[in-house]
């Protein structure tokens, strides 16, 4: 994918991570059962990804989690990008969210009804971002095969490669 884009510098986001950009890109991430969630400002030139692996931040560690350790969780990882957002003057209806990711990638008898980590990712993610402001544009979520999203930070546009495997 990278090569449709040959002028732009690449920025990997590692599980965890957090990227915000303020020139150019092709971000780009491997998601399983973690969700990647893109962020694009064009009025303002930024753009963003985060790549969260778990849904929630546990209580007992709020106000006492880094920022670093704390991108590991969907709930702290949007957050953290929106107030970076919001610090670079971004309104928040204005800024173009598309999410991916949350496959089931580990083989699950899932007789109890319970759901998977990746459906609580990209349950969380959906219901964390209506309630920070912002509106999904576009998102393919679930499966049991992992993509690589690759993030044009110039156009807004993601491409999605599967993984030629499922996961399981």
């Amino acid at each position: 994918m990278p090569e449709f884009f040959p002028s732009l510098p690449e920025v990997y986001v590692q599980p965890g991570e957090s990227r915000l950009v303020t020139a150019p890109s092709l971000m780009k991430t491997l998601l399983g059962s973690c969700v990647g969630i893109t962020f694009w400002a064009p009025h303002l030139g930024i753009a963003g990804l985060c790549h969260p692996m778990l849904p929630h931040c546990p209580d007992h560690r709020l106000g006492r989690t880094s920022v670093v350790a704390g991108r590991r969780y969907v709930d702290f990882a949007i957050r953290d990008l929106a107030q970076q957002l919001d610090a670079h003057g971004a309104r928040r209806g204005y800024v173009h969210v598309k999410l991916f990711g949350g496959c089931d990638v580990l083989p699950v008898s899932n007789q109890s009804g319970r759901p998977t980590v990746g459906r609580l990712n990209y349950e969380a993610a959906l219901r964390i971002l209506e309630s920070e402001g912002f509106r999904v544009s576009a998102s393919c979520l679930g499966g049991s095969r992992g993509i690589t999203i690759f993030f044009n930070t110039e156009s807004g546009e993601v491409f999605l490669r599967r993984l030629s495997e499922p996961c399981a």
